[in-house]
């Protein structure tokens, strides 16, 4: 079975693929963590909302690859992203839910920490790349991507994210990781 990607390709660039991103629905938390940190104390949040702590009871079963299922009703798709929030020190962790979720149609959490968040469809240069989820790792790609994405004529917008498809107990070496910059540029 091929992975089924959430985006579309736009165009391939040296240092970057330029990915169209449609309108989708987070299910997100902000913690007040340092960067590695982060993720593993928001993600314990955000596993427990699709563990059954919704309004719908439904319980998560992976379904590989890079795709896990609410039981036969809500699909969860990679990756966990992290992303700077507005409070400084923060956060924001989540994770994308299934495309024929709305806002209003994703079951609720019951955690009032977990918030449903709109996305509007949007484009982004990422850049994978594999090791450990560490903020010197993620700096240094997305400097790497901001260079390319610069050389190519396009602006970055907003706070970069870095996206993790993979579980803690993968070997660093095995990983895959991304780095994800909204741009706007040539042709928009």
């Amino acid at each position: 079975m091929t992975e089924q990607q959430p985006y579309t390709v736009l165009g391939q660039y040296p240092g970057f693929e330029l990915r169209h991103y449609p309108a989708h629905v987070l299910a997100q938390v902000t913690v007040n963590a340092g960067f590695e940190g982060a993720g593993n104390t928001g993600f314990r949040h955000l596993f427990a909302y699709i563990s059954g702590q919704n309004s719908s009871r439904s319980v998560l079963e992976p379904d590989p690859p890079g795709e896990v299922r609410f039981a036969e009703t809500l699909a969860m798709t990679a990756p966990v992203l992290l992303e700077p929030s507005p409070v400084p020190g923060a956060y924001s962790v989540a994770f994308v839910l299934p495309a024929d979720l709305t806002a209003p149609t994703a079951p609720v959490p019951a955690d009032p920490a977990v918030s449903i968040v709109p996305v509007p469809g949007r484009t982004g240069a990422a850049a994978s790349f594999s090791g450990r989820w560490s903020e010197a790792n993620f700096q240094g790609h997305l400097a790497g991507l901001l260079g390319a994405v610069s050389a190519e004529g396009f602006t970055p917008l907003g706070s970069p994210r870095f996206a993790r498809f993979d579980p803690p107990y993968r070997p660093w070496f095995l990983r895959r990781n991304e780095v994800i910059q909204d741009v706007e540029g040539p042709g928009d």
